[in-house]
């Protein structure tokens, strides 16, 4: 792989994005018809409202997670000045991939609003083909700095995965599914044993999503030339905390 395939894979997705003929509301980080000075002006706006590098992306959710844990929120980007802003344009400074939880949404955990975040939530921040297309939309085609993997105490998929595989049971439905992607998390919880094998199960997953995520042949040459960092994580639901795992930007 050369050095600039990132580059002009990013530029064929943004452009092959913007000419599609059928529109995913939301997805796009393409703008509508706009008058030239109004468009400008949003550009020039949310390009001095995100952070650029990793380490200020990460920085940025650090702040917000403090805030969330002392209570002293301050519910940036989430006024109609701000809807109106992204209306025709979003570059989200984040990508986070996180559990399904209803008690994890990440947009209020790190205390963001709207434009912020690319937001992807699976059964144990399980991964896929889809859901890794999905991380990459941010880094390949809007320049999104950091890639955040976020596990969290108590969670019910790997605790039912982790059941499921322990006692050779097969989950209802696809969710199995799920069970089955976390078998290699499973593996390392055995290994390793301890008296909470749920949650040692629960960080392993992070640990090995985001590796594979930071290793990831198209994501894989961004990290390395530092336009991007891929973190583990994990949210304690107790306390409102988040906790770094690995990939901590410097």
């Amino acid at each position: 792989m050369d050095g600039k395939r990132p580059l002009d894979r990013r530029a064929v997705l943004a452009g092959g994005l913007a000419g599609a003929t059928v529109a995913v509301t939301g997805c796009s980080a393409t703008r509508t018809a706009a008058p030239a000075s109004s468009a400008s002006a949003s550009a020039t706006a949310l390009a001095r409202a995100r952070p650029s590098t990793p380490a200020a992306a990460f920085a940025r959710l650090v702040e917000g997670n403090q805030r969330w844990v002392s209570g002293d929120l301050h519910h940036p980007d989430r006024d109609p000045n701000r809807r109106q802003l992204v209306a025709q344009l979003q570059e989200p400074f984040g990508s986070i991939l996180s559990c399904i939880d209803s008690r994890v949404p990440p947009e209020l955990l790190f205390d963001t609003g709207l434009g912020d975040l690319y937001v992807m939530r699976t059964g144990g921040q399980t991964l896929g083909p889809v859901v890794t297309g999905s991380v990459e939309y941010g880094p390949m085609t809007s320049g999104t700095p950091l890639v955040v993997v976020l596990g969290h105490q108590r969670c019910g998929a790997v605790k039912a995965a982790y059941t499921a595989l322990r006692d050779d049971t097969p989950l209802p439905g696809n969710l199995q599914a799920i069970a089955l992607a976390l078998k290699p998390a499973y593996e390392q919880a055995v290994r390793k044993g301890g008296t909470d094998p749920v949650e040692t199960m629960t960080r392993a997953q992070v640990t090995l999503a985001s590796t594979a995520l930071r290793s990831n042949a198209d994501l894989a040459p961004l990290v390395k030339k530092g336009a991007l960092a891929v973190v583990g994580a994990y949210y304690s639901l107790d306390t409102g905390k988040v906790e770094v795992l690995d990939g901590a930007p410097s």
